[in-house]
């Protein structure tokens, strides 16, 4: 391999000839050999935002010439479309407040930008970091791709899910089943009211999840090392703020308190438990899809949902709820993930976080694997589920729990004795109450209509 020769406050380094970054992203490649996690795409992707929107502003407030401006505007549109990736190649595991990944986008930004521009008009601190600090631009950066993850990339896959759901209560109504409490039978339920939970769910996570992006829309940026707002033009924090909403589409504003903004992390706190609350959810939705198919014939089987693979490697034609389980693994990983931001962001010390990069890294995983799953379990499960009207029915009137109908007309404690007989004497409720004494089989016909119950 090829290197160049690159220079630091440390002194030289040698960097690998072909990569655009230079001396403190390799030292930080080379100090940080732990695991496998990289900087997600995404922050790197909010970096190319968050650097462009800085130029504009410093070169709207009279700090950034023209030629200086296009140049870094050219390199970070470069790494907004992703086409520059493999020259971002930190761990996660590095300086709690992101120094180095900050400089790394310095750094190439700086490297192309002169490529682009033909000569060497760029220093990565001078220029592409200019007006900024790593401890404004790293949380910054975590909002801007907290914000799209969620508005981008999961609302429409809640919405698509929802839109599902809604279909199929279309498509149920009319059929009555038994409703089940504790897993037991309870009283009867339509099919159409059941799937109105799941619905409500999905609804509910998403109007969770929009009130907790205002937060998440505001941005530290201009609050430098401190919050002090040091090297700053005056009007730079705004400037920026408006500058990122037209990049983006987003409402960004820049945050009215940056001494707060640079040591509290209760945005990615908040937003995050309204993940953990659609992760919830979506176990509970998963569970309760996969029992009513669990069978085929000795399960519950009140619905059928599609076999997508064989589910056995010793049973033939055996087919599992594989993509119920694949979500319920999510939201299992979503929950063990709060845990995580949650003891991270209570660790601010003084004038600053530094545990960003894991937050961030356990923030963005969440939302991505649930916007997968969300569409996987929708494509692949949800639409294909059918009712089995005949196994509903036969549950229905099977269950004991209809009993409830006959509290009216013989009270409390006398249907809970015609439950009792009916399943210790494996009869019908009819029967039972009837050789009890307490209706007469005319006047039960009369009045017990289960598929009324709902």
């Amino acid at each position: 391999m090829e290197y160049r020769i690159e220079h630091d406050s440390l002194g030289e380094v040698k960097v690998p000839a072909d990569k655009y970054w230079a001396a403190q992203t390799e030292r930080s490649f080379e100090n940080f050999p732990i695991g496998i996690e990289k900087m997600p795409a995404e922050i790197i992707h909010a970096f190319g935002i968050l650097k462009k929107s800085a130029a504009i502003a410093n070169n709207k407030l009279g700090k950034l010439d023209d030629k200086r401006l296009n140049a870094i505007k050219a390199a970070c549109d470069e790494i907004i479309a992703g086409k520059l990736a493999e020259h971002f190649p930190l761990a996660v595991w590095q300086t709690g407040s992101g120094t180095q990944s900050n400089m790394n986008v310095n750094e190439v930004i700086a490297n192309r930008g002169n490529e682009i521009a033909g000569e060497k008009i760029l220093h990565p601190n001078d220029h592409s970091n200019m007006s900024q600090s790593s401890n404004d631009t790293f949380p910054t950066a975590m909002h801007i791709a907290a914000v799209i993850a969620i508005e981008d990339g999961l609302f429409p896959s809640i919405d698509l899910l929802a839109n599902t759901f809604r279909r199929l209560m279309k498509e149920n109504e009319g059929i009555v089943k038994t409703g089940r409490t504790h897993l037991q039978d309870a009283v009867p339920i339509s099919f159409t009211q059941e799937i109105s939970g799941w619905l409500a769910m999905l609804e509910q996570s998403k109007k969770q999840l929009q009130a907790a992006l205002p937060f998440l829309h505001e941005l530290a940026l201009g609050g430098t090392a401190v919050g002090t707002g040091l090297n700053t033009p005056k009007g730079f924090d705004v400037a920026v703020a408006q500058a990122a909403s037209e990049l983006t589409g987003k409402k960004f504003v820049t945050a009215p308190n940056k001494f707060h903004a640079l040591t509290s992390k209760d945005a990615i706190v908040f937003a995050h438990g309204g993940l953990k609350g659609l992760a919830a959810n979506m176990m509970k939705i998963a569970n309760d899809i996969r029992w009513l198919a669990a069978g085929p014939r000795c399960g519950l089987g009140e619905i059928t949902i599609p076999a997508n693979e064989p589910g056995s490697s010793i049973m033939p034609g055996k087919v599992n709820p594989t993509q119920c389980e694949s979500v319920t693994m999510v939201a299992v990983q979503v929950m063990g993930n709060d845990a995580a931001i949650g003891i991270a962001a209570s660790q601010g010390n003084f004038e600053l976080n530094v545990f960003m990069p894991v937050m961030i890294y356990d923030f963005l995983q969440s939302a991505r694997l649930l916007t997968d799953s969300l569409k996987s379990f929708n494509d692949r499960c949800v639409t294909g589920i059918t009712a089995n009207r005949e196994k509903m029915h036969e549950n229905l009137h099977r269950s004991l729990m209809l009993v409830t109908a006959l509290n009216p007309y013989i009270g409390y404690e006398n249907a809970a004795k015609t439950a009792h007989k009916a399943f210790d004497e494996n009869i019908s409720l009819k029967e039972a109450c009837v050789a009890l004494g307490f209706l007469t089989a005319e006047k039960f016909d009369e009045v017990f209509h289960p598929e009324e119950m709902v």
